[in-house]
């Protein structure tokens, strides 16, 4: 990616204005023509949402979308409609016991519903608050619940897969363990044993930076510092370590880079989450300076990666390893082509990565760690965000359910959609790209009005 040198949060704010115009039609148009008893809504084919049986991970985006569109607006619709329809049809969420995504649902929704509370930005009412507080901590506990143990003593959140699977993308999924955490719940075990989830969430962090994410050296020497698998898999009849996998990208040892762009987010969100830790909650698990370097080596490596191996206008092609992606020449020199003949971009990668490019810097910003790195990492978040709200990503055309164009789901499955005339897909959108590029877009809008910075747990109430 070229980063260029002088880019400022408020510049964006003209581009943004019209994003949330966009955006609202977009939420409207959804509302208006999807029929909610096809399911959650995935992916467009030929502009119209569409569903895709596998697991529903994606309503808490569909939901949640409302909530921000209400924050960057102050709007009451948004609000009012955004929190009858996670009243109406988020609760199988909370105790789904089948699936790692509690934190895309739930977070995506009652996590931002008791963000907007703490914040002040909706009225104090105590039997809600209530609720989302209750919500919230019974999905950290289910999530924290599916757990394979490890020979070393650590663990994992495993995938829907089954106990053997570690996905790279649950890392962002720890924010329920941490709103859990903050507050004060457990998880109860066999035997009335309280399983701190704080400490789940820091395992699980150290088992993904550990195999999901390749540092060039030792146990990695063979590879490239900052790759990722998708899956890592383990024999849970002993607790090791067997071998790399991927389901969604082209194989084991090449980087896929929506996967990629989960562990970028994930690993920093969760650095900044653990600034408002308490020194004497972390010494039993290594400590506040263990952890964080922990955390840090494998943010650093993945965001460098990632800035190493996309297009010049910072948008990922949906594979580093795809197979035809060498017919395009030299395209880390060009920006994207979405519109190409032999493999297809994933700007929601790109809207994931974003978010966690802008985290990190900031965080480098304000620890004093790395003066030069963040504003390396707060420059290229920026002018991704900037990419992404502009055509030929955001989709102006009045009767396209999408917001963000150009995003994949499945490539190996062959679920997305290719337009007539095309080779590969293009020219559709995602229910989890729409909402990162909301999410991305209030953390940039945030920045640039000096407004308070964006978290998923929001100011103590």
């Amino acid at each position: 990616m070229q980063i260029e040198r002088h880019i400022e949060a408020q510049a964006l704010l003209p581009l943004l204005k019209r994003f949330w115009a966009v955006s609202a039609a977009k939420l409207r148009l959804i509302d208006a023509e999807y029929d909610p008893s096809r399911g959650s809504p995935v992916f467009t084919a030929n502009g119209k949402y569409t569903t895709r049986g596998w697991t529903e991970w994606t309503q808490g985006f569909q939901y949640g979308a409302w909530l921000l569109q209400f924050d960057a607006t102050d709007e009451v619709e948004w609000i009012e409609r955004g929190r009858g329809l996670i009243l109406e049809h988020m609760a199988p969420h909370l105790t789904h016991t089948g699936v790692h995504d509690h934190g895309f649902n739930n977070v995506s929704t009652y996590g931002n519903l008791l963000r907007l509370m703490n914040e002040g930005r909706i009225p104090e009412v105590p039997w809600e608050r209530r609720m989302y507080v209750l919500a919230l901590k019974c999905s950290a506990a289910v999530q924290a619940s599916r757990w394979t143990p490890l020979r070393d003593g650590s663990g994992f959140i495993y995938s829907f897969n089954g106990p053997h699977s570690l996905f790279a993308d649950t890392i962002r999924s720890l924010r329920v363990l941490a709103l859990g955490h903050r507050l004060g719940h457990v998880l109860m075990a066999e035997n009335d044993t309280p399983v701190s989830l704080l400490e789940r969430l820091v395992a699980h962090a150290r088992t993904t930076a550990a195999y999901s994410v390749y540092y060039g050296k030792g146990r990695d020497a063979y590879d490239v510092r900052g790759r990722v698998a998708h899956e890592s898999i383990f024999n849970i009849n002993d607790g090791r370590y067997r071998c790399p996998n991927s389901q969604q990208g082209f194989s084991p040892f090449t980087t896929w880079t929506r996967g990629l762009a989960w562990v970028m987010l994930g690993f920093a969100e969760q650095l900044e989450f653990l600034e408002t830790c308490r020194d004497e909650d972390l010494v039993l698990l290594g400590g506040r300076e263990d952890v964080a370097g922990t955390l840090l080596e494998a943010a650093y490596s993945t965001c460098d990666f990632y800035l190493a191996n996309t297009a010049a206008d910072g948008v990922p092609y949906w594979d580093t390893g795809a197979p035809e992606l060498h017919r395009l020449g030299d395209w880390r020199t060009r920006p994207a082509e979405p519109f190409n003949d032999w493999e297809p971009v994933d700007s929601s990668a790109a809207a994931i990565a974003a978010q966690g490019l802008l985290r990190l810097g900031r965080y480098l910003r304000k620890t004093d760690r790395n003066a030069r790195r963040a504003d390396a990492y707060l420059r290229a978040g920026l002018a991704l965000v900037r990419t992404l709200i502009e055509p030929p990503y955001l989709a102006l055309a009045p009767d396209h359910q999408g917001l963000l164009l150009h995003s994949v789901y499945h490539r190996p499955n062959g679920w997305d959609f290719v337009p007539a005339g095309r080779q590969v897909p293009c020219g559709e959108s995602s229910m989890w790209g729409d909402y990162h590029l909301r999410e991305a877009a209030l953390l940039a809008q945030r920045l640039a009005e000096g407004k308070p910075y964006l978290t998923f747990w929001g100011p103590s109430a």
